[in-house]
């Protein structure tokens, strides 16, 4: 199911005319540090490295062994391919170093508020507290409303991940507390499953 379909499907109506299969995939965004784009053989390592971080893993079951982001790297990339957009490699344009992801990714569970795309960001602990995520978010809410045409996006996360949550709102989304879930891949009573739901419809208006 490419983008424009998958509008279709999140907001009840047509919202475009044209075939899905016409959407063109973009490869690439570009801000004023950062280049988000496709993934490549030799973001391995370092998204290993990443995910295998207890301090950027800390509001996440588990930490991911190699095998585990490598399966996940596939993944990305099966969802490029499924809907015309995904999980961008975040690579610092000065440096020319991927530091992790930013972009868009349907959740892969079933819950209350969904159908639903959701933005998320995995940055290396590294490059925290620079403004990259707020930066790469930005410029995928862009491109989700003013060349997919998505009807609106969600990010969730851990009650108590408060650095992510201040991510969310600082790109304008608003908690929607009524909408607020345990998730449903934690077991009841693990520490992280009470999750916060965030919503944007367009710049500045969440609901």
């Amino acid at each position: 199911m490419r983008a424009a379909q998958f509008a279709e499907d999140l907001d009840g109506r047509k919202i475009r005319s044209r075939d899905a299969s016409l959407v063109a995939m973009t490869e690439k965004l570009i801000t004023e540090r950062l280049i988000l784009r496709r993934w490549r053989e030799a973001d391995r390592e370092a998204f290993q490295a990443i995910n295998a971080d207890p301090r950027v893993m800390e509001f996440f079951p588990a930490v991911l062994s190699p095998r585990e982001t490598d399966e996940a790297i596939v993944r990305i990339e099966q969802h490029f391919e499924r809907h015309g957009f995904g999980l961008y490699a975040a690579e610092l344009i000065e440096a020319k170093t991927f530091i992790g992801f930013v972009g868009l990714s349907v959740p892969a569970f079933e819950a209350p508020f969904m159908p639903a795309v959701e933005i998320g960001w995995r940055l290396a602990y590294a490059h925290w507290g620079r403004g990259f995520a707020t930066e790469g978010a930005h410029a995928v809410v862009r491109h989700a409303f003013e060349t997919l045409r998505l009807p609106g996006l969600v990010s969730f996360t851990s009650t108590a991940n408060l650095r992510s949550r201040r991510v969310i709102e600082n790109i304008g989304m608003v908690h929607d507390t009524a909408a607020d879930f345990d998730h449903p891949r934690l077991p009841e009573g693990h520490t992280l499953r009470r999750h916060v739901l965030y919503r944007l419809h367009s710049y500045g208006d969440g609901k």
